[in-house]
């Protein structure tokens, strides 16, 4: 066997797929055919440029000892502390000259070497075949010295016949990955670049006789209960299904009477194929996908869509996603009410969607393709517009297609994503719609719908989305035939996203409406252990789009963001509303398919917000959209005159295969009576003594009115106006929405910098009265504001009257007043919780009674920023005080400045301090989804204009 010692690396940038691999074919986990996982540690050795290396190291007997080692699956760059080179974030740059097909010289890449061993009971019959689940770039690969091929296309299955190389012992597998590549260009995906070889390597024993490709087709008539199966296989067998009686020879349709296969239901039938030489264990889902009457329906029914975007990511080992970390995604999509997944902006794992069909979810496959950094050079050279492209285009669709068919979760096959307009496009949907017509197409990019079934789009404001709903969008004659949805919308990036439900009040009215995917599901940030998580930037990249790639639903550990609770709130599968004086609750089924025969219904009645009585609620088996009036108890007797309210749950009647029996699947809470307002008479007089005025139970500064203490508590900073919040994701912005960046807007007009100029201080006969001018330097806009303290000797209150000057042409970040405890640990409050609420993010918030600590109130974005602010607050005690508002108010509590958490970057820049900072704010300006979509709708906007509120202090000790 011979090498070259200068070797070619031609095939890098060939915008071919590759040459070696066989056609694509269906995937399946297991069979009774052997296999051998190949994955685990390999020797490793990175070189600086795709031909800084000779092929020898593929020869048999090459010495390896002195390389290093990596795990397969895995990524390079995430393993070897730093040795093997770093993670780049882009969103859409390319992080390299675009100069298609060409690639830098410069380019990582990485030999691997595995040694393996056949087990002494492999079959010496029939062939074998080795594949690989996903390579990025570009892979090169040999077996005991012999080339097999290489290709391109990081996240799709490659396969090479090898069964004659094979050898009881001492078999070498050499695979040489270049990061950078041609098949670069057709994966600019919002992603790290992270090379390696980061999916599953398994070689399978193809026995004689054994299965080849197969195409499960399972379809399902609603109007006779009846479902169709058909198996087309290359190698001829027999499908059986027990638990329906079939036994038929492939390519042989049967007709029996099924439960059909939903994302509410979804009902697997476990069959087997049997060829001459394999069983293939097959899980068939019975159902239809058809546009009809301008809607997208499975087995008859238009379907909404409560979906989310899903990249692959894991903290550590990036895309390298093992069983149970895409298992624990699904329970918490099932358990937060999403239906549907869109698989941005590529093919996942496969066992994802052995997961979706399993636990149930909606999918839209999406092909492994994005060449979204073209727009900068306003798409020329674009390869979906360039026939030599065409054929990896082609090889790309079909590799999902052939790969993914047979799961019957998948309703839509997506060309990609972001890659403009062009003949490849058109050339791939020809292809699929010829390939299996049983599905839809999508792409986004395609706004007049030449090439598909559905009419989408990305982050399009609420006021276009109702006019699309109403059919006044204009557009092509096929496009305003056609169902509409968001394949991105609400962009989860720090805090928030807001405005959620009122997008789901346009879904859910107009019939054309048929859903949406939040972008996105996690947060890709890389554990760090200087910063906790690392995001673009932290590693030093040219090029970089900072902590865009951390707008996830969950934090990067999984745990649930904010914007998650608040989803599964706003999609709730059932709705409770109330009218609470009359004791009536209304209960409405907005499932698709399922009925509520799965829950039971309770009910709860809170005094003040502590439940005082409780009991189980008989309401009816409601059909889809179907709804009910249900009649609540006789309220509690209860002596002592708090706000009354009913709370409403619908939970799990019985365990599932996703949750627990108990699950609150959905809640409704509604008030039983108005609250009493805080009221204390003006009894007691300022008393001046020297430098300090006493007035009931507080002290105060003669000379400029602070307050000092109340009681025995003292006050480090007295309250005053505080008008800024550390800009959010979304109030910062994308960089292309100049004009309503209103981070930026509030930091050029000075909010962060106000001043407080002390008008006077007056000791009146009831009340001690402080009037300030709050404003920014360099501005003539400012906020007259007076400070009214009274009391009744025992509680002290504080009136707050804002009136402001000036042409203000922005809204507030906040309104509300700021002031330091010295010491400060656990929280209680009556009001929203548990967990944060703005005013376009507050549906999730349960009045009640909560408990945190201090640092509990924190939520931790990977960037810090406004966050852990708790709604509709009717009083709260901290630090021996408790206070009380006249109206609801907000609070946060913080062991850091807003200054602070401003300049903070990541989360160990925070550094607790000896004063416990906490706001009580009369209005939060919204949150909406600017980082990438809309900001706040104008309902939600925080005014500058005429204010007044009160706050009523008392002390706990």
């Amino acid at each position: 066997m011979s090498f070259r010692t200068t070797p070619s690396v031609d095939y890098v940038e060939d915008v071919s797929p590759g040459s070696g691999a066989l056609p694509p074919r269906a995937w399946y986990a297991a069979s009774d055919a052997r296999s051998l996982s190949l994955n685990g540690s390999w020797r490793f050795r990175l070189s600086a440029t795709a031909g800084a290396e000779d092929d020898s190291f593929a020869e048999e007997g090459h010495d390896a000892g002195n390389w290093a080692e990596v795990t397969v699956p895995g990524h390079w760059v995430l393993q070897g502390d730093g040795a093997f080179g770093s993670p780049i974030y882009t969103n859409h740059l390319y992080p390299f000259p675009v100069d298609p097909p060409y690639v830098p010289t410069e380019n990582p890449t990485g030999d691997h070497l595995r040694v393996f061993d056949l087990p002494s009971d492999w079959p010496s019959d029939g062939g074998a075949v080795l594949r690989f689940d996903g390579v990025e770039s570009c892979a090169r690969v040999w077996l005991n010295g012999t080339e097999l091929g290489e290709f391109k296309g990081s996240r799709l299955a490659h396969e090479f016949a090898v069964g004659e190389l094979l050898k009881p012992g001492g078999n070498v597998l050499a695979v040489r990955v270049h990061q950078w590549s041609a098949g670069s260009y057709l994966e600019d995906q919002d992603q790290w670049w992270l090379p390696g070889i980061f999916r599953d390597v398994t070689l399978l024993h193809r026995p004689s006789g054994g299965a080849g490709d197969f195409f499960v087709h399972a379809s399902y008539d609603h109007t006779t209960g009846e479902g169709t199966l058909r198996v087309d296989s290359d190698v001829d067998g027999r499908v059986t299904v027990p638990a329906l009686d079939i036994d038929v020879a492939t390519g042989e349709p049967v007709t029996v009477a099924v439960q059909p296969w939903t994302a509410e239901t979804p009902k697997l039938y476990d069959g087997v194929l049997v060829t001459d030489g394999e069983r293939v264990p097959l899980r068939i889902g019975f159902r239809t996908v058809v546009l009809e009457d301008g809607l997208i329906k499975v087995n008859g029914k238009a379907v909404l869509f409560k979906g989310v975007n899903r990249h692959e990511w894991h903290p550590e080992h990036g895309r390298a996603l093992d069983l149970e970390t895409m298992r624990e995604d699904v329970l918490l999509m099932k358990r937060h009410n999403l239906n549907a997944v869109r698989t941005s902006h590529y093919p996942p794992h496969p066992a994802f969607l052995d997961l979706c069909d399993e636990y149930g979810l909606w999918v839209i496959d999406e092909c492994d393709l994005e060449t979204h950094g073209f727009t900068e050079q306003d798409w020329r050279d674009n390869p979906v517009d360039d026939d030599r492209w065409t054929p990896a285009l082609l090889d790309r669709a079909a590799r999902m297609v052939e790969r993914d068919k047979n799961h019957p979760s998948i309703v839509f096959w997506s060309l990609g994503n972001e890659a403009g307009t062009g003949r490849g496009l058109t050339a791939m949907a020809e292809w699929i719609h010829g390939r299996d017509p049983e599905r839809l197409v999508h792409y986004e990019g395609d706004w007049n719908c030449r090439d598909t079934d559905v009419y989408s789009r990305m982050y399009a404001f609420h006021d276009e989305v109702e006019k699309i709903g109403q059919q006044l969008d204009g557009g092509t004659l096929r496009r305003r035939e056609l169902p509409f949805i968001q394949c991105e919308y609400a962009h989860a990036m720090g805090n928030g996203p807001g405005g959620l439900a009122d997008y789901q009040e346009l879904f859910e009215k107009y019939e054309r409406l048929q859903g949406a995917f939040v972008w996105e599901w996690i947060d890709h940030g890389v554990r760090h252990a200087e910063l906790g998580y690392a995001y673009g930037g932290d590693f030093g990249e040219e090029l970089h789009d900072g902590n865009f790639v951390c707008d996830g639903l969950v934090f990067p550990d999984r745990t649930p963001s904010p914007g998650l609770i608040e989803y599964k709130k706003v999609i709730e599968p059932v709705r409770i509303e109330g009218d609470g004086a009359n004791g009536i609750v209304h209960v409405t089924n907005k499932q698709d398919f399922a009925d509520l025969s799965a829950l039971a219904f309770e009910w709860s009645c809170q005094v003040d917000g502590e439940t005082v009585e409780s009991g189980s609620l008989a309401v009816p088996v409601l059909a889809p959209g179907e709804s009910a009036e249900v009649k609540l108890p006789e309220p509690p007797v209860d002596g002592r005159g708090g706000e009354r309210q009913w709370t409403v749950r619908a939970l799990l009647a019985d365990d599932t295969t996703w949750a627990a029996k108990g699950h609150v699947v959905a809640w409704g809470q509604f008030a039983a009576g108005a609250r009493p307002l805080p009221s204390i008479p003006a009894t007691d007089r300022p008393v001046r003594d020297g430098g300090r005025i006493t007035l009931g139970p507080a002290g105060f500064d003669a000379r400029t009115g602070a307050l000092l203490t109340i009681g025995g508590v003292e006050v480090g900073a007295t309250p005053r106006l505080d008008v800024w919040r550390a800009p959010t994701d979304n109030d910062d912005g994308a960089e292309w929405q100049t004009d309503t960046r209103y981070g930026t807007l509030w930091r050029t007009l000075g909010l962060h910098r106000m001043r407080h100029r002390l008008v006077s201080v007056e000791a009146g006969d009831d009340a001690l009265t402080v009037r300030t001018r709050v404003a920014p330097a360099a501005r003539e806009v400012g906020l007259d504001t007076v400070y009214r303290w009274t009391s009744d000797g025992e509680r002290l209150r504080l009136t707050v009257s804002v009136t402001p000057q000036g042409d203000w042409t922005v809204p507030l970040p906040r309104l509300g007043v700021r002031f330091g405890l010295a010491e400060a640990d656990r929280v209680e409050w009556f009001g929203g919780g548990p967990g944060e609420a703005y005013p376009d993010t507050g549906k999730a918030s349960m009045v009640g009674r909560w408990q945190s600590t201090v640092d509990g109130l924190q939520t931790p974005y990977v960037r810090p920023q406004e966050n852990g602010a708790r709604a509709d607050v009717r009083w709260v005690e901290l630090g021996g005080l408790r206070i009380e508002g006249d109206p609801e108010f907000w609070f946060t509590a913080r062991r850091w400045t807003t200054e602070q958490l401003d300049a903070a970057r990541h989360r160990t820049d925070l550094t607790a301090g000896d004063t416990v900072w906490v706001n009580l704010d009369h209005g939060q300006h919204g949150i909406g989804s600017q980082s990438c979509g809309p900001g706040p709708l104008p309902q939600y906007f925080l005014k500058a204009e005429p204010a007044e509120f009160s706050f009523v202090f008392s002390t706990t000790r």
